[in-house]
């Protein structure tokens, strides 16, 4: 199992790497991590930069809405190529993730888009090497059968 600390160093240190192979672990680490910094920034933002009773916005709070949204622009690609690296854990082409992408602009059918994305990164990953590389567990092992 990747630790959490290890799983953020991954996902930044693979920047664009759209090859091999990312655990379960690794990448449900690093949903909590990004989850963790939204949280804090809109908590942030909404705790020191707003007014709810009148609804106005104070800079302090506009400079944590900023910060969210940088945020949100810097891991868009790391968190693309994770999610390819967890399909080929699976041994599936990363093009899949195309098409959740396009579903997910079909009324209704973003919503299954949606639930297949959850279900594809809970699957347990192929056992040994695959296709696209070595087993991220015990990349020493070989596979019993592979299917090509």
């Amino acid at each position: 199992m990747v630790s959490f600390p290890d799983a953020v160093k991954m996902f930044f240190s693979r920047y664009v790497d759209f090859q091999g192979r990312s655990r379960r672990s690794e990448y449900w680490w690093v949903v909590l991590f990004n989850l963790i910094v939204f949280g804090v920034l809109a908590a942030l933002a909404f705790g020191l930069g707003g007014n709810f009773e009148t609804g106005e916005m104070n800079p302090i709070g506009m400079i944590f809405f900023a910060l969210m949204g940088l945020y949100g622009l810097a891991v868009i690609i790391p968190g693309i190529a994770l999610f390819i690296r967890r399909l080929h854990d699976i041994n599936q082409t990363g093009w899949i993730y195309l098409g959740l992408v396009v579903a997910s602009f079909i009324p209704f059918i973003n919503f299954l888009a949606s639930i297949a994305q959850i279900v594809i990164a809970c699957i347990p990953g192929t056992v040994g090497p695959n296709k696209y590389g070595p087993d991220p567990k015990n990349p020493g092992a070989m596979a019993a059968d592979t299917f090509v």
